[in-house]
């Protein structure tokens, strides 16, 4: 299979980008962000096209995308602003809020991974460690040592290819009450050096 990675995300590809990444994490965010056609039209607007690398198949089509998170900002973070845009003011306050509870931290120690998403039917071919190895490359440019990375329980598939990929799981923090919101009761932090 022919896979092109590149850095950014072109600005054509933004609505494909945003149903991907609600394809791979609609089922964790959406009590927060939906209904569907309300949490695309944010993630459109939201998502950072220059922290982001993109997977193409030789027709230029999106297959795959990885985000990453720095101190000038995150791939699919947004601002409150954005949110209002969407959702109105009182809607955006409550979603921020909870959202807030997922918020990871943007250390300067470790490279920080925002999401890696491949589309269902292009799963199993390399392109989640293709976008892996980009991300790589992006934080040993800019010096980092390590790289991570959170995984929620029960995301076998996702754990397995950071496994193989080298990383090593340091810490897993319990949901408490939030699990009822979020559909998962734990969060596993992973690491890799580089």
């Amino acid at each position: 299979m022919s896979v092109r990675v590149l850095r950014g995300l072109p600005p054509a590809l933004r609505p494909d980008a945003a149903a991907l990444y609600w394809e791979a994490f609609g089922g964790k965010l959406g009590p927060v962000l939906g209904p569907q056609a309300k949490a695309l039209e944010f993630l459109e607007h939201a998502l950072q096209p220059d922290h982001a690398y993109v997977a193409l198949d030789a027709e230029g089509a999106l297959i795959g995308l990885i985000g990453f998170k720095s101190p000038q900002g995150s791939f699919a973070g947004g601002s409150f602003e954005q949110m209002c845009a969407v959702y109105g003011r009182f809607g955006a306050f409550w979603r921020a809020g909870l959202l807030a509870l997922l918020q990871q931290d943007t250390e300067n120690q470790r490279f920080l991974i925002d999401g890696v998403c491949v589309t269902r039917a292009k799963r199993g071919n390399g392109i989640g460690t293709a976008l892996m190895e980009a991300l790589f490359q992006e934080a040993a440019a800019r010096r980092y040592q390590s790289i991570r990375l959170e995984v929620v329980e029960g995301n076998w598939r996702a754990r397995a290819l950071y496994e193989r990929l080298g990383f090593l799981p340091v810490h897993t923090e319990r949901m408490g009450l939030v699990r009822h919101v979020f559909g998962f009761a734990a969060c596993t932090t992973m690491v890799r050096p580089l």
